[in-house]
């Protein structure tokens, strides 16, 4: 009986992963036909929805959850304007973008952010692949509009949107660096800040070198704050080599009275 609860509850997760590819799909054919996405769109949007299809399926079937979670619902739906955002940016290099949509998208996405934690909390539904979830597509989100940016005010801007990947990639080198940090409001701030920066910085509502200058801030801004958890994981792993070297002399010490 055992064997069968878990089959039927893994079916239901798959369910779940499938209705958020199914509705990605949707969104897409509605961007197409209102915006005629041309074949940059439909294929990144396309391949968006199958990575995160797959990923997720994965990723929830080995996680033993005993059901999805309204949370992780609304995570998914943010998803699935990402994957929208995703398309018109690819798109965007074809032919003229399509600001006003793309920055609709963006702002429920963004907006959306705040709600999923809430929920998590008030349902009692958190979990460690709900936070992984949010936070790889935060970081999508940020990368994917960081491109786009990237094309008014300039390279540079890709920084922002490469920076968390360089550290995952700094992580497998350093294991250290996997180390969990402690919750801290500044850094959920850093990173809210740079989703509604490179928005405005989207949205074109202000003048170049203003827009420039709030981009180029929140820049400064994610450094230190990626440099402050480095600084803080560094010292954390001195402490605990030291802390484990101690009990290695001690233990050497008793050994030899003994």
């Amino acid at each position: 009986m055992a064997a069968l609860n878990n089959t039927y509850d893994t079916t239901l997760l798959r369910q779940e992963t499938a209705v958020g590819a199914v509705a990605q799909i949707i969104l897409l054919a509605l961007l197409g036909t209102a915006l005629g996405l041309g074949p940059a769109g439909w294929l990144t949007g396309l391949a968006f929805a199958f990575a995160t299809w797959a990923v997720l399926t994965r990723a929830v079937c080995r996680s033993w959850l005993r059901s999805f979670g309204a949370a992780n619902r609304v995570t998914l739906a943010r998803a699935t304007l990402v994957g929208g955002v995703t398309a018109l940016v690819a798109d965007s290099f074809q032919s003229p973008p399509r600001v006003p949509v793309l920055v609709a998208l963006t702002t429920v996405a963004l907006i959306l952010d705040a709600v999923d934690g809430k929920v998590a909390r008030r349902t009692g539904t958190a979990s460690p692949l709900g936070a992984r979830f949010d936070m790889e597509v935060d970081a999508f989100l940020i990368l994917v509009l960081s491109v786009y940016v990237a094309t008014s005010l300039g390279p540079w801007v890709l920084t922002i949107g490469a920076m968390r990947y360089a550290f995952v990639a700094a992580a497998r080198a350093l294991p250290w660096l996997n180390e969990p940090l402690p919750v801290n409001t500044a850094r959920k701030a850093v990173a809210a800040l740079q989703g509604i920066a490179l928005l405005v910085a989207a949205a074109a509502i202000l003048p170049h070198p203003v827009s420039f200058a709030v981009v180029l801030v929140a820049l400064a801004l994610l450094v230190w704050s990626f440099a402050r958890d480095i600084r803080w994981l560094w010292h954390t792993r001195t402490r605990h080599a030291a802390t484990g070297r101690s009990a290695a002399v001690v233990r050497r010490m008793t050994h030899a009275d003994a």
